[in-house]
């Protein structure tokens, strides 16, 4: 066995080249057992072990900067820098993170959660080490759906003007969570499938190298003819046009020709990209076959062939959505669905197979995406864009500025809305609030359970006055019952669902559940509770607000968000530009920290947002209240 002698990229190049293939073989028994255990990114690892491998054995990191886009690809890079023994806690509670994380290893020199980030930050590198006049290779490591990104179209454009040594690596496996879309997948299989081409190429080359040298003019009129058979052979040299020394399509599972491909690349000037061809899920048959599924998965039993889904229980939230969505689509042909790339995430299979020409697959573009329901909006379409919430952030300048102050009825349905577990702090949907309350004309609702998610639905569609989003969690619903009949729910108005006459408890969202429990165990100790579900974050009921200062009742705001901007700020500024004597006021949420991977329910505990963290709140708010009285 030669992957338990290995922890650190010196032990792999002890290695004789020979045997890499035979690591690679250990590697993949290692990750397909270890996240049967643990769960985690599956297909998207199995299918660059070979070209890790590679790289940390053809290049000298943590000298040589290697950059993961996205990060979810990085498992096999930990694996041979050190941490292989740390894999039975995987994402989870103080474990190793699922994705790069410069604490744990000076071999992480980029954090990545999100897509198309690593050819910025290589080219702050590049220029970083060119102004200081050092010498290291710099290798941002891309998807070609992560390349879909106007952020990543940016950078090409930068790295290509500027001429400095990088090299790229474009690991094309056809495929970001759901297969790509889009011109340039189109161009890079036509590249990657132009058999013809390469045929071609390797014989000119051939050739060029069997002739005498002849004179500088000859040999150059040999150049231009191989080169004018790119042009006439494959539909357009995208990268060579940007300045790039292009490279490939390389088989990214056979090692010996990876190798040489890269030590190319490395004694190559100027940027240079490497276009490697990979299979998701490549070595084991399920996550080949299914490479969507096994994006991410669950624990799962390796003899089964397939990771193990919970049976039965309440439907989560997505799927709610997507049915909802469907039933709506069937009685109004203006209802549009858009995705950035996370048709299945986003549950739009169905919308999509039913109303194949009003479903709008974008890409890793959320900026476009944004602007595209926009555009579609100022035509009388009712687009629906479902995107995760810390996606949403990509498109925040797209959303004030195409969306907001238009006035526009675009319907954000805004997912992973709350904590997000094992993803941890890059994909933590806790700050739209925040940073969509700010905008005039934007309503934000969020239901107590699945089925007012449906009612809000919608209720979002039918809304006429501007943009709205609704805010829901990845996590399955209550297991109320849900009705037939759809109904509207009054814009910023708020329900009681538990009387009480001591304190107040406003809650959003799941937060409504967990209060209720909060207020059993409060009865427990004399304290009768009333819990209302706040439904709205904007705009707040008033009316319930003026309702709680003549009361002068205690008010407790409970919300799986940032406090800071949040719903819980919004009460308090609410009272404060009403100038009035207002109740004493206790914000419970998220507060200011990065909150890492975990359970929910640790992420939770964490931030006090349990039945009973909620019910030790309100004691001290309470016994507080009374020392001063």
């Amino acid at each position: 066995m030669h992957l338990e002698q290995i922890n650190s990229p010196d032990e792999l190049k002890k290695l004789p080249v020979e045997e890499l293939p035979k690591l690679a073989d250990e590697i993949r028994r290692f990750l397909i057992e270890s996240l049967s255990k643990t769960g985690g990114h599956s297909a998207s690892n199995l299918g660059v072990v070979e070209l890790t491998i590679a790289l940390h054995y053809l290049f000298d990191s943590p000298r040589d900067k290697i950059l993961w886009d996205v990060g979810h690809q990085a498992y096999v890079h930990k694996i041979l820098t050190g941490r292989r023994e740390m894999f039975s806690t995987l994402r989870q509670y103080k474990g190793l993170c699922g994705f790069p994380k410069m604490r744990e290893s000076e071999h992480d020199c980029w954090e990545t959660g999100h897509s198309s980030t690593s050819l910025s930050g290589a080219m702050g590198m590049v220029a970083a080490r060119d102004l200081k006049g050092e010498d290291y290779k710099v290798i941002p490591v891309i998807g070609d759906g992560a390349l879909t990104g106007g952020m990543a179209l940016e950078a090409l454009n930068h790295i290509g003007e500027s001429q400095s040594d990088m090299i790229v690596i474009l690991n094309d496996n056809q495929m970001s969570i759901s297969p790509n879309v889009g011109a340039i997948h189109n161009h890079l299989a036509r590249l990657r499938t132009n058999k013809s081409y390469n045929k071609m190429k390797d014989e000119i080359q051939h050739l060029l190298k069997k002739i005498p040298t002849v004179g500088v003019p000859f040999a150059k009129t040999l150049e231009r003819i191989k080169d004018s058979l790119k042009y006439l052979v494959v539909s357009g040299v995208f990268f060579e046009h940007l300045g790039f020394t292009y490279i490939g399509p390389v088989d990214g599972h056979q090692l010996d020709e990876l190798m040489e491909s890269l030590r190319l690349a490395g004694k190559t000037k100027g940027p240079v990209l490497v276009h490697v061809i990979t299979r998701k899920g490549y070595g084991y048959k399920p996550a080949e076959d299914d490479s969507v599924v096994y994006h991410g998965v669950g624990t799962y039993k390796i003899e089964s062939g397939a990771f193990q889904k919970k049976a039965g229980g309440p439907p989560t939230y997505p799927s709610v959505f997507g049915k909802t969505l469907v039933k709506l689509a069937e009685k109004d042909e203006r209802i549009v669905a858009i995705t950035p790339a996370m048709l299945t995430g986003s549950k739009l299979d169905d919308f999509q197979k039913k109303f194949p020409h009003r479903c709008f697959d974008v890409g890793i573009a959320e900026q476009h995406a944004v602007t595209f329901a926009a555009g579609l909006a100022t035509q009388g379409m009712k687009p629906v864009l479902a995107i995760y919430s810390t996606f949403l952030q990509r498109g925040y300048d797209q959303l004030v500025h195409d969306v907001c102050r238009q006035n526009l009825n675009v319907v954000f349905a805004v997912d992973r809305a709350g904590f997000v577990g094992e993803d941890g702090e890059t994909h933590q949907g806790i700050y739209d609030i925040g940073y969509m309350r700010s905008q005039p004309n934007m309503v934000i609702m969020m239901p107590k359970d699945e089925n007012e998610l449906q009612h809000m639905i919608h209720t979002a569609v039918q809304y006429n006055d501007g943009p709205v989003a609704v805010r829901y969690s990845k996590s399955a619903g209550v297991g109320v019952p849900m009705d037939d009949e759809l109904k509207l729910v009054p814009i910023g108005k708020a329900e009681e669902v538990r009387p009480g006459k001591d304190v107040a408890i406003l809650a959003l969202g799941p937060m409504v559940q967990t209060s209720l429990e909060a207020a059993e165990r409060l009865k427990e100790k004399g304290i009768d509770a009333r819990v209302i579900n706040a439904r709205f974050a904007k705009p707040l009921d008033t009316a319930l607000l003026d309702q709680l200062v003549e009361e002068n009742i205690p008010l407790i705001t409970v919300e799986e968000a940032a406090v800071l901007g949040g719903f819980g700020s919004a009460v308090l500024e609410y009272y404060q530009q009403k100038e009035i004597d207002m109740p004493k006021v206790k914000i419970l949420g998220v507060p200011d920290v990065y909150v890492e991977h975990g359970s929910i329910d640790d992420q939770r505990r964490e931030v006090g947002l349990t039945p009973e963290g909620i019910a030790d709140t309100v004691n001290r708010f309470l016994s507080q209240k009374i020392q001063k009285a």
